[in-house]
């Protein structure tokens, strides 16, 4: 079995190679991306769970008694 240990120096490794690789005024952009796109992912599935379904403006009674129509 394969345990990976990741520490912070490992972190720093990484760190130091994006900003050699993209430069420093390319990762803030690079990050906004990634946000939005986890906005969008997030949005979805909220919609697709159908929980963006417009709530009844009137809660139901407690007492279950039926009001007579209004005409």
């Amino acid at each position: 079995m394969i345990v990976l240990a990741i520490s912070g120096a490992h972190i720093v490794i990484v760190v130091i190679a994006l900003l050699l690789l993209f430069g420093g005024q390319k990762i803030p952009e690079l990050m906004g991306g990634i946000g939005k796109g986890m906005k969008e992912f997030k949005k979805a599935i909220k919609d697709e769970d159908g929980s963006s379904i417009e709530t009844p403006k009137e809660a139901p009674r407690a007492d279950n008694k039926k009001e007579p129509l209004k005409e």
